[in-house]
Order: C-alpha cells, then sequence, then structure tokens
C-alpha cells in the first residue's frame, strides 16, 4: 500500500494563509488554515494507506487525529523539505499539501501497479500532488517552488516515468480562492469556519 504524506505548518497568526491577510486578520488566516489542515487530515485518515505522516513545521495541536506518525521538516527549501519527505519512505508514497481541503479519499486512493508516478496540477501553476512509486529525493531537489512555473518543472522531472495525471486543484491561497474551495467542499469544517468569518464584522 502507499504511504500517504501531507505536509504543512503549524497554523500560528502570522504564519500561515499570510495571502489571506487582508481582507482577514492574521488570527483569522490562521482559524482558516487550521480548517483546511483538520480536513486534509481526515481525508488522510479515511483513505487506506500503509503510513499517514504528517511533515511538520511547528507543533501538533488538537487537529491532528489520531494515526498519522510526525515528522519535523528539515531546513532548506520548500524543494529540500518534500524531497526529505520521500526520502524517509519505503516503497510507494503520495505527498499533498494542507491547501486543499476539498480533496477526497477517492482522490488519494492511488494504485502504482501500471505506473511509476502520480501528478496533480494546481490552477496557480503549481501542484497539489505528487506520487512517486520510488520515493527518489532527486526528482524534487532544485525544482523552483511557489512560482507560476512549479507545476511545470516538477512535472518535468518525471520524464522518462508513466505518470498519472490527477485532475486539477485550487489552492487556498487567497481570499477570492477560499470561496471557490469553500464551495466545492460546503461540508467541510474550512466553508463551515469561512462562512463564520463571513458573519464576523470587521
Amino acid at each position: 500500500m502507499t504511504t500517504l504524506l501531507v505536509i504543512a505548518k503549524e497554523p500560528r497568526p502570522g504564519r500561515v494563509k499570510t495571502r489571506l491577510t487582508p481582507p482577514f486578520t492574521p488570527e483569522e488566516a490562521a482559524a482558516l488554515a487550521e480548517a483546511s489542515l483538520a480536513d486534509t487530515l481526515d481525508v488522510v485518515a479515511r483513505t487506506p494507506a500503509r503510513r499517514r505522516v504528517l511533515v511538520l513545521e511547528g507543533t501538533p495541536g488538537p487537529w491532528l487525529p489520531p494515526g498519522f506518525e510526525v515528522v519535523r521538516q528539515c531546513a532548506g527549501g520548500l524543494d529540500e523539505r518534500l524531497a526529505a519527505a520521500f526520502a524517509g519512505c519505503e516503497g510507494p508514497a503520495l505527498l499533498i499539501g494542507m491547501d486543499t481541503p476539498q480533496v477526497t479519499p477517492e482522490l488519494l486512493t492511488v494504485d502504482f501497479t501500471d505506473c511509476e508516478a502520480y501528478f496533480g496540477p494546481a490552477e496557480d501553476g503549481g501542484f497539489w500532488a505528487l506520487g512517486l512509486a520510488e520515493p527518489d529525493p532527486s526528482r524534487l531537489r532544485g525544482v523552483p517552488m511557489s512560482t507560476p512555473g512549479t507545476g511545470a518543472a516538477q512535472r518535468a522531472r518525471l520524464t522518462g516515468l508513466r505518470v498519472r495525471e490527477l485532475p486539477p486543484l485550487r489552492d487556498v491561497d487567497t481570499a477570492y480562492d477560499a470561496e471557490l474551495v469553500a464551495r466545492a467542499a460546503p461540508g467541510g469544517r474550512f466553508a463551515a469556519e469561512l462562512a463564520r468569518l463571513a458573519g464576523v464584522s470587521r
């Protein structure tokens, strides 16, 4: 079975989802980040997996469900941290972030029988999921992160592998993204938190 990796930051005000500020305060942005992370971890917990690993910058909180190993993120750029997450795996692994609370167990239930990689593009030009049958860290090191070309650069690193494409998803970066993602997953904590904040007078 597959190891499921979630790379995340502890949802602390001023440290997460800074592009949501404004219109949200740092505390509100952190509350949205916590809801997004909780939704994501809940989906991963309900997905069949060999291991479930949270690769975390910060300290676990009450949002962490049982059944997860927690690994501290290494130092360095995001490419190095993603590479290290894969380096800690044996056998097939699929990595996602904390910014797509609309993800489902169906999307994360992958089968490497007839392929060697999975790639899930994000609508902002990045990627929301990366799966490797053989978790080779060199396929991530040196990829420029957080740019409009990140997804294309990472996809190019999979050249020579049989790759299955996952559907594009939207990351929550801006308030506009938050609205669209909440509509895509109206029953989740993220949508509920966004609705609660919409009723808070600023």
